[in-house]
Parts: structure tokens; sequence; C-alpha cells
């Protein structure tokens, strides 16, 4: 492969990756915990977008529990963007990027 040709090929990687940002900032996950009672909704890029509670699960006497739940929802919510985020990566790169390059230096994973 010659330079122009290497170079051709970054250029599109780089075009489809912030194509792929904008994607991702559009691409929802919802998870739940405590059985429904508490729903977490994220963005692509690993941001909550939404948090909704069940008005029966708030107890002004076991503020603790409400807090242990929403916590296990964020972080639900968190891994399923992670993974939507890391599929939609390997879809845009797939077959543009060498087995092995470490994509950290270019802030990726």
């Amino acid at each position: 492969m010659n330079m122009a040709d290497m170079f051709g090929k970054l250029n599109d990687l780089q075009k489809k990756m912030e194509e792929a940002k904008e994607q991702l900032h559009m691409l929802e996950v919802e998870a739940e915990a405590g059985g429904g009672m508490v729903r977490v909704t994220a963005n692509g890029n690993r941001e909550i977008t939404s948090i909704q509670l069940d008005k029966n699960i708030v107890d002004p006497n076991d503020t603790e529990m409400l807090e242990d739940i929403i916590i296990a929802g964020v972080n639900q919510a968190l891994k399923k963007a992670e993974e939507a985020s890391q599929q939609k990566m390997s879809e845009i790169t797939s077959g543009m990027i060498p087995g092995g390059l470490d994509l950290s230096n270019f802030g990726l994973k």
C-alpha cells in the first residue's frame, strides 16, 4: 500500500469516526433496576439523559435503598451504553484498521 492510499484510508476513517460520534450521541439505551422501579436512560456517549422513579419506591424513611437502586440502574445503563458504543465503533472500523492497532492513542477504545 502506498502512502497516498494509506492517508486516504485514514481520512476516510476520520470521517467515519466523526459520523459515529454523532450517531452515538443520538443512540439511547435504557436499563431498569429494582424490578423496574428505577429506569435510567443513557446515550451512546455514556451520558445519563433520564432517570425515572416509580412513585412507590420513594420512602423518606429508607433513602439508602433508593440510592442503591439508582446507582445500580445508572451502572447498568452505562454498561449498555459502552457495549453499544463498542459495537458501533467496531462496525465503523471493520476492515479499515489493521489488527493489533492500539486505538487508545486516538482517544478510542
